[in-house]
């Protein structure tokens, strides 16, 4: 179900005088990977653990945005999409962008991240959203000329064209794997992570994350709206995102970490560093938990991030940090411990994913060393991988997730991304031990079972 009209708002840049008008109505409960597959430009998906699923297709305006200033060019061009809203439906179909940023305002957009700019979010023309109280329909236009009656017309064909997808989307086969290659082998990386160790051993770099990528070559082509719905009943206790620009690659996963959430004047985060594999029995289990929270090296490392990120949010407002426990997934298991703060003022979501991105768990600390340390000591460009993904609206809340766990994939290949906190106390053979299950969540989606 290709999205009706609206696909050349998607190059318009923000415009005083245009209107942004949104109709929704309540339908009856429809395969969201059908209505994935059907369209063709400018997919999103968006699954968050409370219950919240959207997925767009079309693009009634993209905000787009390179360089150290991107954030700002953001807040600015939303600020003017924004400006003239006529929205009639339910409040979970209220107009929002989806999207993301690229790792660092560096980013070179080709190669592997062809079609993906520094900073690219969607407002989708038409889109599908599921709470606990329905699932609704919702077109969206924006311009100068756009009008409620042409909008409501436009829902109506929409809705008509929406009754032709199954409620229930049958399975495909996973397209196979038939080869793979890390970008940086073991004996590199692991030489890596020792320089790495040596420079926080010598100096005042406390802590830097390293990571790499593996290529995949698929048996045939991959089904990116298939592959997250088999993600759905893995990892049901996960973030799922999709960013699609193009008919091209697609950026996605299933990432366990929320970057931030903002709903008025509270803010939800935490900090989740330090893994540990699942255990094969209950006992094992809870002696690889045992073990996260007894490490002195995962604990230092956790208690890096958790105070960053208060520090982080003590600008904004009143900081609470809860208590730690042990985030169990499918295949591996984190510290975590949550945060939380009360704003003081008005403060855009896209504020404070700027000032927490990235958080320690992805870069590292001292913010600038370990940074500085990532660019001189990785071989390959991480795009989007770690990033910013998620969503924010008119009134400045958002929830944003970090882009772990993740690859980028579309036709016969994929690129998977993973990564680990080097602190000084590391050892680089249980480093690269310690990446395998990280690109297992997608990769078990590729591979054809035996």
């Amino acid at each position: 179900m290709n999205p009706p009209d609206g696909e050349a708002g998607a190059a318009l840049v923000p415009d005083a005088d245009a209107a942004l008008v949104s109709r929704s109505c309540e339908v009856s409960d429809v395969s969201f990977g059908s209505f994935l597959a059907a369209g063709d430009r400018h997919r999103i998906h968006w699954a968050a653990p409370d219950g919240l699923e959207v997925v767009g297709g079309g693009a009634a305006a993209r905000l787009t945005a390179d360089g150290p200033d991107r954030f700002e060019t953001l807040r600015r061009d939303a600020e003017t999409l924004f400006s003239s809203v006529d929205h009639d439906g339910h409040a979970a179909t209220r107009p929002r962008v989806f999207g993301g940023l690229a790792f660092g305002p560096d980013h070179d957009p080709s190669g592997v991240w062809e079609g993906f700019p520094a900073a690219a979010f969607t407002l989708p023309a038409v889109q599908l959203t599921r709470v606990d109280d329905g699932t609704y329909l919702t077109v969206t236009r924006y311009g100068p000329d756009v009008s409620a009656e042409g909008v409501s017309d436009a829902l109506s064909a929409v809705r008509d064209r929406l009754d032709d997808l199954p409620m229930m989307r049958a399975r495909s086969e996973k397209p196979g794997v038939v080869g793979t290659e890390w970008l940086v082998d073991r004996e590199e990386w692991t030489a890596q992570v020792a320089s790495v160790i040596d420079r926080i051993r010598a100096g005042d770099l406390r802590k830097a994350v390293l990571a790499t990528a593996l290529r995949v070559d698929l048996g045939a082509e991959v089904d990116i709206p298939d592959t997250l719905g088999r993600l759905r009943r893995t990892y049901p206790e996960c973030y799922r995102f999709l960013v699609q620009p193009t008919g091209g690659k697609g950026f996605f996963g299933p990432p366990p970490e929320r970057l931030v959430r903002r709903e008025g004047e509270v803010v939800e985060t935490e900090a989740l560093a330090g893994s540990m594999p699942r255990g094969d029995t209950p006992e094992t289990d809870a002696e690889h938990a045992r073990s996260l929270l007894e490490s002195d090296k995962l604990q230092h490392e956790q208690r890096l991030v958790v105070d960053t990120i208060c520090e982080q949010l003590d600008a904004f407002g009143t900081v609470g940090e809860g208590e730690q426990g042990v985030r169990k997934l499918t295949n591996i298991q984190h510290l975590q411990t949550p945060i939380n703060a009360v704003l003081d003022g008005d403060t855009h979501v896209l504020e404070l994913v700027e000032a927490l991105h990235p958080t320690p768990a992805v870069g590292g600390l001292p913010l600038d060393a370990a940074l500085e340390t990532i660019r001189e000591t990785e071989t390959w460009d991480r795009g989007w991988y770690a990033s910013p993904v998620g969503w924010f609206d008119a009134a400045g809340d958002g929830e944003f997730a970090v882009g772990i766990r993740s690859g980028v994939a579309g036709g016969r290949e994929a690129t998977l991304f993973a990564g680990n906190g080097i602190v000084g106390d590391s050892d680089p053979d249980a480093e690269w031990d310690e990446l395998q299950p990280k690109v297992r969540p997608i990769m078990d989606e590729l591979e054809r079972d035996a």
